[in-house]
């Protein structure tokens, strides 16, 4: 299988072993966003030499023995709705386009920390106000699976980024299903995690009070990787919740018995 097919979780097992580098791997998803990019239209803004340098400090880091997380090196795309110091952050909206954040978003600095490789900021439904990921400003975002249909919104632009291999992992932002719909209809992974476990600080808000940040991830143990680096508190927003973060691997084989799932009458 292609290299942008596979998970988080066993590219970073191939990155440890050095079967592969992380110059290879950035190398790989870049060359599938050159090729898919025109027809699925998932990214806002492309950053190429940015990945690529990030990549190969990760080799170097690795070369030397430096003990690296399990997302090092991983290639991730970003909505456009989360703040990138130097980076343009649009919410796909042309009042935005030529913004420049002077920060990063808390959960992006978190990220950075770990070495992931952003490949660029991702489309989405105008300040995240959409379910379709066609009113975006700029263009359409197309469901990898069936052009012809939507990847879901408003954060269509990282679900069709995964499912169609432009990143390994992307971040997107849920209010009323905005990460778990596109995730739905891309055939990938979504989670809105519990309010305030994530900060939403360099977010920009649509409904401050039911907002969240969540990675949408090809397999659920690649969520709880993401979710491992981006949850816990933040003094900068004061609606994250001052609570220990467990290591959520720890519960992907873990015994359900006794849990209850309520589902809502209609």
């Amino acid at each position: 299988m292609e290299l942008f097919y596979l998970t988080a979780h066993q590219l970073a097992g191939m990155l440890q072993k050095r079967e592969i580098s992380a110059e290879e791997l950035a190398a790989a998803v870049l060359k599938r966003i050159r090729q898919v990019e025109e027809k699925v239209q998932a990214y806002i803004t492309i950053t190429e030499e940015e990945a690529v340098a990030t990549a190969r400090c990760v080799d170097e880091k690795r070369q030397q023995g430096e003990k690296l997380g399990p997302l090092a090196g991983i290639p991730a795309g970003l909505k456009d709705n989360l703040c990138t110091r130097n980076v343009r952050t649009t919410c796909a909206s042309r009042i935005l386009e030529n913004f420049i954040p002077p920060y990063d978003a808390t959960v992006v600095k978190k990220l950075a920390g770990e070495m992931v490789v952003f490949t660029g900021k991702l489309n989405m439904d105008e300040f995240a106000m959409g379910s379709s990921t066609e009113n975006s400003a700029f263009f359409p975002t197309r469901n990898p699976w069936d052009l012809e249909c939507v990847p879901g919104g408003s954060s269509g632009g990282s679900a069709a980024a995964v499912a169609a291999g432009e990143a390994i992992f992307a971040l997107g932002s849920d209010t009323g299903g905005s990460i778990r719909q596109p995730a739905s209809f891309c055939g990938i992974v979504g989670l809105k995690p519990t309010y305030g476990l994530v900060s939403r600080f360099g977010l920009v808000a649509f409904a401050s009070s039911l907002d969240q940040i969540g990675p949408l991830t090809r397999d659920v143990h690649d969520c709880a990787l993401v979710l491992n680096v981006i949850a816990g508190h933040d003094p900068f927003d004061s609606t994250s919740a001052p609570v220990e973060i467990p290591d959520y691997t720890t519960y992907l084989n873990a015994d359900i018995k006794g849990v209850r799932i309520g589902v809502p009458r209609e």
